[in-house]
């Protein structure tokens, strides 16, 4: 655009002074200036229109409880898998210092990933929205309670919800061998940016859960047929998708809440573009605290925080995944203690807690879900039940990378 600018601008010129051939041109040796009333109005490089920024390329989210033409209703289990954020660097992450085994247990790699979706795909799986799988409705009663949604299906698929806890880029993991935040690239597209082991910069779609799965959809959009991608669980006490956005109790100054200020501005173009391409945001509490053992006093205090930091950036969301899988008053299974019916009060209608099945239960006596959802890691790729358990998503002889991880046991080599 700016070379066309030019160009209009190089031929308004020669017009102008064509234009003023009565008067005689000085010789080549005197350089002279064209009269004043000849010469065109000079445009400076701040008046070109900027070049436009990239379209983003459309997205369509549709909503999978409505019939089509050709799909089936289905009314099995939807299957849930939860992934960490996963190791770009396996030789920072498994470097033999004290986060090496903790990153062994409960991480995949980016190749496992890979493997697991293009498992997942291969054993017919089709990503569904988490809140799509659910709603709630009023009872004979004059009750509300949530109810179990049937879903419209492509004939013989499967469906799985994704989530993803802790998707902060914690300080710890900038120096263990994961990317350091999602970005904006020059094409519109989420990317991640990182430092690999020599400390060179990064920028890549590779290496990253959310971006390998945007790209991995792209490429199979059959993989997700209604635009669903999967469910960041976030904390706030180290901010949120890689910037910096929590307060500090130690620090309190101005400068550094104007630093705080300019992450927040900066976060919020990147949570538009991953709701806008089918991804969706649960808490995760403020402080990654264990919901099962705290006091009322805590919980809640803790969520407003979360409220006041996270939920403000992100919007409203129904879904709470318990820290550690620690369940709300102890046991949300048998009661809906204060805890619970404060969550619930505050709008959450989902609550996920860690187990050994996809497992469901529609609460009787309040408006609400409490599920389990299994877990893709370390553990369960090197356990001999694990691997039996998860035979049904991949096998994890064809998913682990051994040559990657650190020397550890794996039950099912052995037994």
């Amino acid at each position: 655009m700016r070379r066309f600018l030019s160009f209009l601008l190089a031929l308004a010129m020669t017009v102008s002074l064509a234009a003023c051939g009565e008067k005689e041109a000085p010789p080549p040796e005197v350089p002279a200036a064209p009269a004043d009333d000849c010469v065109p109005p000079a445009i400076s490089s701040a008046e070109l229109p900027p070049e436009p920024e990239p379209e983003p390329e459309p997205y369509e989210i549709l909503d999978p409880t409505v019939p089509r033409e050709g799909y089936v209703a289905y009314e099995g289990v939807v299957e849930h898998l939860f992934f960490h954020p996963i190791v770009a660097y396996p030789e920072l992450a498994f470097d033999g210092d004290y986060k090496s085994d903790g990153i062994d247990d409960w991480m995949v790699t980016v190749g496992e990933y890979v493997k697991i979706l293009e498992s997942l795909y291969e054993k017919g799986y089709i990503l569904v929205d988490i809140m799509d799988c659910w709603s709630e409705t009023t009872n004979e009663n004059g009750e509300t309670r949530m109810a179990k949604n049937t879903l419209y299906l492509p004939e013989g698929k499967k469906p799985l919800i994704l989530s993803y806890d802790d998707v902060n880029y914690y300080e710890y993991m900038l120096t263990n061998g994961f990317t350091h935040k999602l970005i904006l690239g020059e094409d519109g597209k989420l990317w991640s940016y990182g430092l690999d082991g020599a400390g060179n910069e990064v920028i890549s779609r590779d290496l990253d859960a959310v971006t390998v799965l945007d790209k991995f959809v792209e490429d199979h959009p059959d993989f997700s047929p209604f635009g669903a991608k999967g469910c960041l669980s976030l904390t706030g006490y180290e901010g949120i998708l890689g910037y910096r956005t929590q307060t500090m109790a130690e620090d309190q100054s101005p400068e550094r809440e104007a630093f705080r200020q300019s992450e927040i501005e900066a976060v919020k173009p990147i949570v538009a573009e991953l709701k806008r391409t089918g991804w969706t945001f649960g808490s995760h509490t403020w402080g990654h605290i264990s919901l099962n053992t705290r006091t009322y006093e805590t919980v809640t205090a803790d969520m407003e925080k979360w409220f006041n930091e996270v939920g403000s950036l992100v919007g409203d969301t129904s879904v709470l995944f318990y820290p550690f899988g620690g369940r709300l008053d102890g046991d949300d299974v048998k009661q809906s203690g204060p805890a619970f019916t404060w969550m619930q009060s505050q709008g959450f209608r989902i609550f996920c807690s860690v187990g050994i099945d996809s497992w469901s239960k529609c609460k009787g006596d309040i408006s609400a879900v409490i599920c389990d959802r299994l877990h893709p890691d370390g553990t369960t790729l090197r356990s001999s039940k694990g691997r039996e358990r998860y035979m049904r998503f991949y096998d994890a002889a064809d998913i682990i990378d051994l040559e990657a991880r650190p020397e550890r046991e794996v039950g099912w080599l052995t037994a």
